[in-house]
């Protein structure tokens, strides 16, 4: 019988966030395939009423190991025998399960799949990218360049953040170019590049969801309550359901004028990428001026808390229904999927 697949897991530093996520959607939706993507990058079937702590050790007891073909008829195998996917639940977070990797796969099997698709969920992974994007489309954003022997065009202190990465992993403020020079010699998460912008003091972090299904919805927003610094790995993502190590203000107290701003925005930065599903977008503001920081479009806990009025079964059902209602991708340089790509390798021939 075909049912949905929630995929989780995954060989990233975010891999246990993922099987956080992943575990937490499938106990809401309960008659799924658990596919569980190991860090050594197998794959495999498991009980889909497993906890976090079930994988504490790695692959689960009783696990069964699937093999994955990426072409049409393909898909997971087990024994040879494809599981009966009607839609894929993509919950991993970090390379290479949001950055493209995984959903360029499920396109060669045609397998249909929640979030975005592949050139957008590079796009969105891919922090240099992504702000130039945004820069290029006019949206207000900090500064943010490549981290090199030259120095920024901006004073310090800086934020070094790896170049492709989620979940705050990684991040540091640093007071000068031969501190993040050092950095980036030495952390294991800038090995693949970092980026640089400024550290604006006494700014905010905000943020809101945005859902694409049945319409473009936006979430109420978030103020994160930080102390000194950035707002971390532990602080943001342990818990599903907002129930971390920080202080959630929801919704944040913020005039009128800063709410429809944030929405304005928020509108355009998913039209700009090409959001879809559920994603979270993180802003910065201070004195009433906003910044697009970053996007995030696999969230942990899918950014379900931002949607106090919506059930957790309701957010995700509806992401499968959107997924359901889209047919697999078909390659031909025709279609808008094309033009897509084609789009973002100018963007990228121009960053180049």
């Amino acid at each position: 019988m075909s049912r949905p697949a929630v995929i989780f897991g995954g060989p990233s530093p975010e891999h246990d966030i993922s099987v956080s996520t992943g575990l937490q959607a499938a106990h809401v939706l309960d008659d799924v395939h658990a596919v569980y993507w190991s860090l050594s990058g197998r794959w495999f079937l498991v009980d889909p009423h497993l906890e976090v702590a079930d994988f504490a050790d790695g692959v689960p007891r009783k696990a069964r190991e699937l093999t994955f073909v990426a072409a049409p008829g393909g898909g997971f195998l087990w024994r040879r025998k494809p599981l009966d996917i009607s839609v894929a639940l993509v919950a991993c977070h970090g390379a290479p399960g949001e950055d493209g990797t995984l959903q360029a796969a499920l396109d060669l099997a045609q397998i249909r799949y929640t979030g975005p698709g592949a050139a957008a969920s590079a796009l969105g992974m891919d922090k240099f990218a992504f702000g130039a994007v945004v820069a290029a489309a006019g949206l207000p954003t900090l500064p943010r360049v490549l981290l090199g022997d030259e120095p920024p065009p901006f004073d310090p202190p800086y934020i070094v953040k790896p170049r492709f990465g989620g979940s705050s992993i990684g991040i540091e403020v640093v007071e000068d170019h031969a501190t993040a020079l050092a950095l980036a010699a030495t952390s294991p998460n800038l090995a693949d590049g970092a980026v640089v912008e400024p550290f604006v003091a006494d700014s905010r972090d905000l943020q809101i969801g945005v859902r694409t299904y049945p319409n473009v919805d936006l979430s109420l927003i978030e103020a994160p309550v930080r102390g000194e610094g950035i707002l971390g790995y532990q602080e943001k993502y342990l818990a599903w359901g907002g129930s971390g190590r920080v202080e959630r203000r929801l919704p944040a107290d913020l005039p009128d004028a800063i709410v429809a701003r944030i929405h304005d925005l928020a509108r355009r930065v998913t039209e700009l990428v090409g959001l879809r599903s559920v994603a979270r977008i993180d802003f910065l503001e201070r004195d009433g001026e906003l910044w697009v920081n970053e996007v995030n479009t696999i969230p942990g806990s899918l950014a379900a808390y931002l949607w106090p009025d919506l059930s957790r079964r309701e957010l995700l059902e509806g992401m499968i229904t959107e997924a359901a209602e889209r047919p697999p991708r078909r390659f031909t340089t025709a279609g808008a999927d094309g033009m897509a790509l084609r789009a973002a390798g100018s963007v990228a021939a121009k960053l180049g």
